[in-house]
């Protein structure tokens, strides 16, 4: 007897978004429908406008459909309260921003750490679990730097590691190198191919080719709709090898006009901090 297929980690059926300008509706989805299912690195492409930025807020239930269904391993989003929505989206959803998102003064090690104090795990066993991350993406070595010492590479690792901490089930990555040179952009996607392969369910929501064509499938939006939902090869990395997530980083710091990060930190409940 063939065994039954597996539960859809996402499942989005006919999900719409409209915004309201005063009197202009801005339909932003139009009637979406796709499923991922666990373990797949799945890259959302478009043009600007195209709607990719707002499914990936459903995706990562940051904000809430006006019609549709949306499902995270089999939860229905929209029949949840508040407290639940942001239970659900802690437990199982991990986030990277383009800006890395960090608190200007906290050690990694702290910033790692935050998202257990919110989880409500233990003292003693957040050190733990944030060590535990921070070497998983290689800087065991780095635990009591803080932002402005280190690389902008390194501070991505660090975002990565407070995404992964919690052990979730997706990890919902916003343009992860737009905000990093190319060597230092080819670590990152070298660290999240090492992630996937531990099991990790990724999707990279980018505007850079590059980055798509790392992914295992390929959805592309315009003007709020999917057009294509393309399985694909994933390109190897340019020049440089694979780096062990168990060594630290060598990226070197962003010159000197490069925009300087943002360091803040937005908390569990979508609030700045």
């Amino acid at each position: 007897m063939p065994d039954a297929p597996s539960q859809p980690l996402i499942e989005i059926i006919d999900l719409t978004k409209v915004y309201t300008m005063g009197t202009v509706e801005v339909h932003a989805l139009r009637g979406v429908s796709l499923t991922i299912q666990p373990g797949e690195y799945v890259a959302i492409v478009g043009a600007s406008g195209s709607g990719k930025s707002t499914l990936m807020n459903m995706i990562g239930l940051l904000d809430q459909p006006t019609g549709g269904i949306y499902r995270v391993r089999g939860t229905e989003s929209q029949k949840l309260g508040k407290k639940a929505l942001a239970d659900l989206r802690n437990r199982e959803i991990g986030f990277v921003f383009q800006r890395f998102n960090l608190l200007a003064r906290a050690t990694a090690m702290r910033q790692v750490e935050l998202p257990l104090f919110y989880a409500g795990i233990s003292a003693g066993k957040s050190k733990q679990m944030a060590k535990d991350a921070l070497t998983k993406v290689g800087l065991g070595e780095r635990t009591h730097h803080r932002p402005e010492e280190l690389s902008g590479g390194q501070q991505q690792r660090v975002a990565i590691a407070r995404a992964i901490v919690n052990q979730p089930s997706l990890l919902l990555a916003d343009e992860p190198t737009g905000a990093l040179d190319t060597h230092t952009g080819e670590e990152i996607l070298t660290l999240f191919e090492n992630l996937h392969s531990q099991g990790l369910t990724l999707v990279v929501v980018t505007h850079d080719p590059d980055v798509a064509g790392r992914a295992h499938r390929v959805i592309t939006m315009r003007d709020g709709l999917i057009v294509e939902d393309a399985a694909q090869i994933p390109s190897q990395a340019a020049a440089s090898p694979p780096i062990p997530v168990s060594v630290a980083s060598a990226s070197q710091p962003l010159a000197p006009t490069a925009a300087r990060p943002q360091i803040v930190l937005e908390t569990l409940d979508g609030a700045a901090a």
